[in-house]
């Protein structure tokens, strides 16, 4: 699989509408492909499952579903292979894949239920006044 990644290219430019949401289809579907091996390559089985990464790619491509100039859409292809190929050649670590892929726009979760407080009057204090 990422032999076929590695020597996938853009063409140059869509010429209508049809043909550019065609290749982000085909985009798409050669995406879904490669998460396995990605899965394998980065370790990610104990932070996130394939479906959830899947739909993780699935909410990068419809953010940008309202675009409707096939330029536009050939750059956001470029864009989106580039990082695909960078991501199966294992250019990145890790970390940037889980902050990406699997933390994403969230920020990180937190855990909002009350803390131990402490016994002190200072950590009260510090808790109440800093801890979000």
């Amino acid at each position: 699989m990422a032999h076929m990644v590695r020597n996938m290219r853009v063409p140059p430019n869509s010429a209508s509408l049809a043909e550019a949401k065609n290749r982000t289809l085909e985009f798409f579907r050669m995406c879904c492909r490669s998460i396995p091996e990605i899965m394998d390559m980065y370790n990610l089985y104990d932070v996130v499952s394939p479906s959830q990464l899947r739909s993780a790619v699935a909410a990068e491509v419809r953010k940008n579903s309202n675009v409707t100039n096939p330029k536009v859409i050939d750059m956001l292809l470029f864009k989106g292979m580039e990082e695909l190929k960078n991501v199966v050649d294992h250019s990145k670590q890790r970390h940037h894949i889980v902050g990406k892929y699997v933390v994403g726009n969230q920020g990180l979760v937190q855990d909002l239920e009350a803390k131990d407080q402490g016994s002190s009057n200072f950590l009260k204090n510090f808790y109440s006044s800093n801890y979000f």
